[in-house]
């Protein structure tokens, strides 16, 4: 953000009133210096580049705001349960009520649409990551992939050094990735995507990448 003024103070001040906190509190660089000319001639402003504090906390009830005003004027009867941080990077959004069956979908794709939706909008505008659950889909999904993975883990990992899951659509390839990092911290462990399909491949740090194995 650019903020203009005849002196470096009061372009900090200016700055401090838009974004509600005190000068103290703002990262500014000097764009341009400010100069009277000559004879009142040629004058120039001081100009300042501001980067905002993003506070996730009100970000997060920002968010929400947004959201209920969203779904108040959609044909879906849910509401915005619960909008907060997770960590400094990331937000969770529950959702639920009488139609969480419908935004879920049939196998879980209208969830996928709008996750891709509301990740991008959150990301773009706030620079915050997001993850959603409606209902306890995201709960469901996640319980029944770790029991996949422990015996991925089990009959491919352990003997093996290496595998490749199976392809996993949505977010069940970021929740298998994020799962499989907990649970193999000395593994090198990535998301990869072939021929449109994802799945994520484990293999050893300095050695093996099974990203090259068809197993």
């Amino acid at each position: 953000m650019r903020v203009e003024a005849k002196t470096l103070e009061e372009a900090y001040e200016k700055a401090a009133t838009i974004l509600n906190c005190s000068v103290s509190d703002l990262k500014a660089e000097v764009i341009q210096y400010p100069s009277k000319g000559l004879f009142g001639l040629f004058s120039k402003p001081a100009i300042i580049e501001v980067q905002e504090q993003m506070d996730i906390n009100k970000i997060s009830q920002k968010i929400k705001k947004e959201l209920q005003n969203l779904f108040s004027k959609s044909c879906y009867n849910v509401e915005v349960k619960e909008v907060f941080p997770i960590d400094e990077e990331s937000i969770f959004i529950h959702i639920d009520g009488e139609d969480a069956p419908l935004l879920i979908g049939k196998e879980g794709f209208r969830y996928n649409a709008l996750n891709y939706m509301l990740y991008n909008y959150v990301h773009q505008k706030y620079g915050f990551k997001v993850k959603l659950e409606i209902a306890e889909f995201l709960k469901t999904q996640k319980e029944r992939l770790s029991e996949y993975l422990d015996f991925f883990i089990k009959e491919k990992v352990k003997k093996q050094g290496y595998g490749k899951t199976k392809p996993l659509n949505g977010i069940l390839a970021f929740l298998a990735l994020e799962i499989l990092r907990e649970k193999l911290p000395d593994k090198y462990v990535a998301l990869k995507e072939k021929n449109g399909e994802k799945f994520v491949v484990v293999g050893d740090k300095n050695g093996y990448n099974s990203s090259n194995s068809n197993t």
